[in-house]
């Protein structure tokens, strides 16, 4: 039976991997988010039909006012420049009234479509100038790419079912617009109206689909875009959380820096109570300073020895009393006080050292 051998190393530099948050938010910082500009199109479309609907009448209604305004006022006008230019300032205005509304309505309805599909995002980066941009070898590569082909296909697809609309709501109206010269003028502008609002809520409706569907799509190719290795997360995790390696040297000389200064604090020690081979505890007790006594250091094993020779060095007594340095280890930590229930028995040893210095004395 044959033998196959595959080295592994060659598949770890592959983006198989969700991205993590970090990942996702450098790349929305960049402007690297999923959207779809058929989103933009289709509420635009369909809202914007909807907005003509409810308004249209009275835009109609105040354009009319204002071309009548302009015919009226127009035989007034001495054929100078600045009394033209007044009656074109005053007619602008009244235009501008009622079209600037529907103008910003529009820009709102942009806005909101953003929003939705990615919040507020506000980049710099993508408006720096990239070599990328401008290079014919990528502008190629773009064309030819798998997003072009996507993108052509969906126009295409847009534009067929448009034009199917199209002639699907013409078609339905032939009868009536061969006979169109029959009507009334403003019974005919109605029913024009009225077709041209019909087709352009099919539209949107369909246009809404559209950009469900390319929102989705959007959103897989942005997914698979900002993928990342397994050596990418490792890396990630090591930048965010330190080297392991690191971490450690910096816990262990931690550990020394607190063992350092927990010696210095025997020599200032009352009693060092010892088990007497395991553990080592050094107590301290000013009165009229301390509520209690505090423990100021603490070890077992070679810590407890070091203390127990940082205290022969330095004459601080000590005693061997094994169940109240095993209590004291487990109960109290370096520069805390000692609990209550422990007052008797560290009295007693007190009290045993300050005899022992008064004889001394």
């Amino acid at each position: 039976m044959a033998e196959y051998r595959f080295n592994l190393q060659l598949f770890a530099g592959e983006k198989t991997e969700p991205a993590t948050p970090r990942r996702r938010e450098e790349a929305r910082k960049k402007g690297q988010v999923a959207k779809s500009a058929e989103v933009s199109t289709a509420f635009l479309v369909l809202t914007g039909f909807l907005l003509l609907r409810g308004v249209g009448p009275f835009v109609a209604r105040h354009l009319r006012e204002t071309v009548q305004f302009f015919l009226a006022n127009l035989h007034q006008w001495q054929g100078d420049l600045p009394g033209l230019g007044s009656l074109l300032l005053v007619g602008a205005a009244k235009f501008g009234l009622v079209v600037a509304p529907i103008f910003l309505a529009f820009f709102a309805i942009s806005l909101l479509s953003q929003v939705i599909q990615v919040g507020f995002v506000v980049s710099s980066e993508v408006l720096q100038p990239k070599f990328s941009r401008i290079n014919p070898l990528e502008g190629l590569r773009r064309i030819f790419s798998k997003r072009a082909l996507v993108e052509f296909l969906k126009s295409a697809a847009k534009v067929a079912l448009v034009g199917y609309l199209v002639y699907k709501q013409v078609a339905g109206n032939i009868t009536w617009l061969r006979h169109a010269g029959l009507f009334e003028l403003e019974q005919g502008i109605a029913l024009v109206v009225d077709g041209i609002y019909r087709l352009g809520l099919q539209v949107g409706l369909l246009l809404m689909v559209v950009a469900a569907a390319d929102y989705w799509w959007q959103r897989r190719e942005f997914e698979t875009s900002i993928r990342m290795s397994k050596e990418e997360i490792k890396e990630e995790f090591k930048q965010m959380e330190g080297d392991p390696l690191v971490r450690s040297r910096i816990r262990q000389r931690q550990r020394q820096i607190a063992a350092q200064r927990m010696m210095q604090a025997v020599p200032t020690a009352d009693v060092v109570v010892t088990n007497p081979t395991h553990y080592a505890v050094a107590i301290k007790y000013t009165p009229g300073q301390m509520d209690a006594p505090q423990v100021v250091a603490k070890g077992r094993g070679l810590i407890a020895q070091r203390i127990k020779e940082e205290a022969q060095k330095h004459r601080i007594t000590t005693i061997q009393n094994p169940e109240l340095a095993r209590a004291l280890y487990a109960t109290t930590e370096v520069g805390q006080e000692i609990p209550a229930h422990l007052y008797p028995a560290v009295a007693e040893v007190l009290a045993f050292v300050y005899r022992l210095r008064k004889k001394s004395v």
